[in-house]
This record gives C-alpha cells, structure tokens and sequence, in this order.
C-alpha cells in the first residue's frame, strides 16, 4: 500500500526558518535509509504558506486568495509518499523521523492513498484504461 506522511507546518516552519546542518543531515541519513529498504517513492518540504496561493471553490465560482494563510496547524510543510505492507509500517518509520530538539512541536499525519482496487463498479474500463495511460506516461516521463 501506498501512505501519504503529511508533515504539518508550524510557527517555524511557516516564517521560513530552515532546519540547522545536524538536522538537515539526520534527515539526509533517514531518507537515506527510506530509499535503501525500497519504502520511500518521493518526498519534498515545501515553501511557507506566505510563497503559496489558494484556490477556493464555491457556487460554481473561483477565488484566489494569496499566502500565507491563517490556522498554521491545518498547513502542510513537507511529506513523504511511502509505499509500505500497511500503516503500522509507515507509522514504525515515522517514529524513527529525526527532529530538531525536545522543545520543538510538530504533527504527523499518516494516510492511506486510494488505489484502482479501492474503487467500485463506477471506475468504468474506460476511466481505468485512462488511468493507467497517464501512470505509464508518468513513469516514463520520470525516466528522462
């Protein structure tokens, strides 16, 4: 199975302080170990919400709202797409994820991703067929 590890920002992380050279290192070595058993498929820390924008959708209308948006703890500051035998798996490496010190707070969260299998009898052969032409288009596109 597929997880999303969604690491959620904070006040840290949302005035853009970057992590120190032994935390940027213990991070290099735990991907470093992700990549080496074969779990890790892509991970990426993104900019603060400040650099983002929103799209939000109501009543058939678009609205752009733009960065950095309020609520730090429901933002996204980075994430890992693991591919794992199950959660109890994905939750065992992200107990061994490094952090910066014992004063510092942070949330993980880990959740499943839907797979073609998860889907009923209204994920017709033709939207399958698609599906899987875009993931070959994909795969082929990250071999360049």
């Amino acid at each position: 199975m597929r997880v999303m590890v969604i690491i959620k920002a904070n006040k840290d992380t949302e005035r853009g302080v970057m992590p120190d050279e032994k935390l940027l290192t213990e991070m290099g070595n735990f991907n470093e170990e992700l990549v080496k058993a074969g779990v890790m498929l892509a991970g990426e820390g993104l900019y603060p919400s400040s650099k983002g924008k929103r799209v939000v959708f109501s009543g058939g209308k678009q609205t752009v709202l733009d960065g950095p948006f309020s609520e730090t703890k429901e933002l996204v500051a980075g994430f890992w797409i693991l591919q794992v035998k199950s959660i109890e798996e994905a939750l065992e490496w992200v107990k061994r994820m490094p952090s910066s010190d014992d004063t510092s707070e942070g949330v993980i969260e880990i959740r499943p991703i839907f797979e073609t299998e998860d889907f009923n009898e209204d994920y017709s052969p033709e939207i399958r067929s698609r599906e899987a032409e875009m993931a070959a288009e994909l795969a082929r596109r990250s071999l360049l």
